[in-house]
């Protein structure tokens, strides 16, 4: 039986329309499978969310928050990540916990932010944890060394990023054995997560010998106006060593009321304190000479690193987006150091910019950052959520740190 001219044109063409249906969804699934999108992210945009301290007790760490803010204008300047541009909300929590609570809910809620990257503040992110692993919203490279951080476990969308403080207390505590193992302790601890993760590290490593080391713990609440008092307290038991275990506005008054008292043990103060610029000159250079801290990114005012390309590319930066900076401040260094880390990532997540994705990423990290210091490896894995955990001791030598020994390693033992 023969067909007529009109069914076989009506026939093809069926087929052709049925085959050209096909192609059109197997490339928009194909479409979708290469673009995957949650909250925050479009074709033109990534909606970043963060929470910093720009007033209160913590508002020397503000700088943190605009030189970020000036990084990513670097990026979006250049094309952007993948060709989107980063839209960067952050907000102010004056480093009080409620306040915190309120600005990540308007950020994940109202903004709809991607995720919240490097919100500063250990009782601050603690308060918000629960919250933003319920919502499943990455809480990526929270700007704290809180162990609680590296619990993937029970919080897996919550990553830390520097060196967690109870790693660095027990490298203290290494070098105090090694170097002093017959002192006498004095301990002064901000009494939150903060100051008792370092405590936590001096015994790891001190064991039942910590009650017969420390002969002065002084705590303080960060609401205190001064620590003065628990410094002449601790001085009154006249320890060898020093622990000078707070945040930059109280480590600056330790450093001066320790000089006032004429008292000169071996001091050691957290590495979170260590801007020359926020927290040495205001407590006097002279004051802080001799003291011992750990590092793991290149300090801004050694010349050292003038001529290292990795510094000159910060300086670069630095001198185009945020010129008035104060240039012996590390507080800048550190948001480009974990913004650089943020860019790599999101470039790695290439269209698949989901949140389960970005946490399968930072949960496979191993890369280097040109402004640590050399050997400093940032590394993670699936169950291992601490990305730095190596430092070096370091001496405050009236000018600028010197770095000294070898690089230490703190993990648990």
């Amino acid at each position: 039986m023969k067909r007529s001219p009109n069914n076989f044109f009506w026939t093809n063409s069926i087929r052709a329309i049925g085959l050209a249906a096909v192609i059109m969804i197997a490339s928009a699934v194909s479409a979708a499978a290469q673009k995957q999108y949650d909250a925050g992210v479009t074709d033109a945009e990534i909606k970043i969310g963060n929470i910093m301290p720009y007033s209160g007790p913590a508002s020397a760490y503000g700088i943190i928050g605009k030189t970020m803010s000036a990084y990513f204008r670097m990026i979006n300047d250049a094309g952007g990540v993948n060709g989107r541009k980063i839209n960067f909300i952050s907000y102010d929590d004056a480093y009080s916990p409620p306040k915190t609570v309120e600005q990540a809910r308007r950020l994940v809620e109202s903004d709809e932010v991607f995720l919240i990257f490097a919100p500063l503040g250990t009782a601050t992110n603690a308060a918000i944890q629960k919250y933003m692993n319920t919502k499943k919203v990455p809480q990526l490279f929270v700007a704290t060394g809180a162990s609680r951080w590296g619990d993937p476990e029970h919080f897996p969308w919550t990553i830390g990023w520097q060196p967690n403080y109870r790693a660095e207390g027990r490298v203290y505590a290494k070098y105090i054995l090694e170097h002093y193992p017959n002192a006498k302790l004095g301990v002064l601890y901000q009494n939150d997560d903060f100051g008792k993760d370092y405590v936590l590290g001096l015994k790891d490593v001190l064991r039942d010998r910590y009650d017969k080391m420390v002969v002065a713990s002084a705590p303080y609440e960060i609401a205190m106006p001064t620590v003065d008092s628990q410094v002449v307290a601790i001085k009154t038991a006249n320890p060898d060593v020093f622990l000078n275990i707070a945040t930059p506005k109280f480590a600056a008054q330790a450093i001066k009321k320790v000089a006032e008292l004429g008292w000169h043990p071996v001091h050691i103060m957290t590495n979170v304190s260590a801007s020359v610029g926020a927290v040495l000159k205001p407590a006097g250079l002279d004051n802080s000479t001799g003291i011992l801290s750990a590092g793991y990114q290149m300090d801004v005012t050694d010349p050292q690193w003038e001529s290292h390309p990795g510094m000159q590319k910060y300086r670069t930066f630095m001198a185009k987006y945020y010129p008035e900076a104060d240039k012996a401040e590390s507080g800048p260094l550190t948001a480009y150091n974990t913004s650089t880390a943020l860019v790599e990532v999101l470039k790695r997540c290439g269209d698949n910019l989901t949140r389960a994705n970005v946490m399968k990423i930072v949960a496979d990290m191993d890369f280097e950052i040109d402004t640590y210091i050399p050997g400093i490896r940032i590394k993670t894995s699936p169950t291992d959520f601490y990305p730095i955990e190596q430092v070096q001791m370091m001496r405050f030598g009236g000018e600028k740190w010197e770095l000294f020994g070898p690089i230490i390693d703190g993990h648990a033992e």
